[in-house]
Parts: C-alpha cells; sequence; structure tokens
C-alpha cells in the first residue's frame, strides 16, 4: 500500500508527452489524403466531440489495412516527438517528492520506446498490455492497483482529452489535470468543472501541480 501524505502524478503519452503530429501525418500519407485535408476534417470531428474512427464516414478508410504500413513508417517514437518539457517536468515531479507513472492508450512496445527516449516513472503500462483502455472505469482500476491501491484522491491524472482523461480520471476519485495542447486539447473552449485543474504544458504543471489538491 501507498503511505499516508504519498502522491502521484500519473501522465497520458499522446499529446501529454508526445507529439502526435508525425504520427497522424503517417496516417494521412499511407491514406493518400492530402494532410491539410485529413487535419481539417479530423478538427472538425473534434470541433463535435467525435473521434478519428469518424474519419471514415468522409474518406474511405480501412485502418487495420494500413496499420503496420503506419507502424513502419512510423518506426517508432523519435526524440523530435518528445515535448521539450516532457523530461524536465517529470525530473521536477520527482524532486518535489511525487511519486510519478505513464499508463495511456498506447501499443505495448511504446515502453521500451519511451525508456529509450529517457522517460522515467516509477509505473509504466499500455492499454494494450493492460487489456482494458480509457474511457472504461476499468482502465482506472486497473491504474490504482498498479500504483499499490492508493486512495484515488492521492493521484492526479494528467492528460489532453476531457473525455479520455479529465472525465473518468475524475469518475474515478482521482485529481484530474486537463493539459490544453494538440487537438483534443485546443480546440474545446470551456474547462469541465470536473478538471481540477487546467494548464498549457507540463512546464506550467511542474510549477502548480500541488493546486491540483487545491
Amino acid at each position: 500500500m501507498t503511505g499516508p501524505g504519498v502522491r502521484w502524478v500519473v501522465l497520458d503519452v499522446g499529446e501529454t508527452l508526445i507529439d502526435e503530429s508525425r504520427i497522424w501525418a503517417a496516417w494521412a500519407d499511407a491514406l493518400g489524403i492530402p494532410r491539410t485535408t485529413f487535419m481539417s476534417v479530423f478538427g472538425s470531428l473534434v470541433e463535435r466531440g467525435l473521434n478519428y474512427p469518424q474519419l471514415a464516414d468522409y474518406f474511405p478508410i480501412d485502418w487495420g489495412a494500413h496499420r503496420h504500413a503506419v507502424d513502419r513508417s512510423i518506426g517508432g517514437f523519435r526524440p523530435e516527438d518528445l515535448y521539450p518539457d516532457a523530461l524536465p517536468a517529470l525530473a521536477s515531479f520527482r524532486e518535489q517528492g511525487y511519486r510519478t507513472a505513464i499508463i495511456a492508450n498506447q501499443p505495448a512496445q511504446r515502453n521500451r520506446e519511451l525508456r529509450e527516449l529517457g522517460v522515467e516513472a516509477e509505473v509504466m503500462a499500455m492499454s494494450d498490455e493492460m487489456g482494458v483502455s480509457k474511457p472504461d472505469p476499468a482502465f482506472f482500476v486497473a491504474s490504482l492497483a498498479l500504483l499499490g491501491a492508493p486512495d484515488p484522491g492521492s493521484v492526479a491524472y494528467v492528460g489532453d482529452r476531457i473525455d479520455n482523461d479529465v472525465l473518468p480520471a475524475a469518475a474515478a476519485g482521482m485529481r484530474s489535470v486537463w493539459l490544453r495542447r494538440g487537438p483534443w486539447g485546443v480546440i474545446p473552449r470551456v474547462a469541465p468543472a470536473q478538471a481540477h485543474l487546467v494548464v498549457a504544458s507540463l512546464a506550467e504543471l511542474a510549477e502548480r501541480i500541488d493546486e491540483a489538491w487545491g
């Protein structure tokens, strides 16, 4: 069990630690859709509270048929994909006495790729290996188990998406932090009441993390 007074900062991956611009560009190229068109339609879906699978309503997309080709094109996470504030923020959380974890909707190989980029955390787990993904409440139950079953209120979950991160983390009893970058973080204009803290970067979060429990 986690001792009294110990707090966790748990981070998402996409648009939290990793800039996914190169990944979505690879998908546009593989699907034969001009990047500007792909990104514009993608953004319009986010604006309406929808998700990338609905791109199939506009373009003839078979995601599964292109997945291996896109994975080869991406070649895993690269140093340039890592947001510049990611490593300094993680170091700052540790220096401030927080325990850190990275738990996200990602393929299992992202664990190795992140570590190769110098990303360090006490706990690192991806949805593929967990067998459950966000926003399923079971994802957050499993996440707490991986942390050693702390009080949910001692855990801050940080992510860019209201639907996948902020709302389900708050429903699980965690302190939810909305990171406003990437399409899901920038396009919505109003922060949900469930967000305990709203920040524009991990650098800002490193300075204000205590406010998540304010």
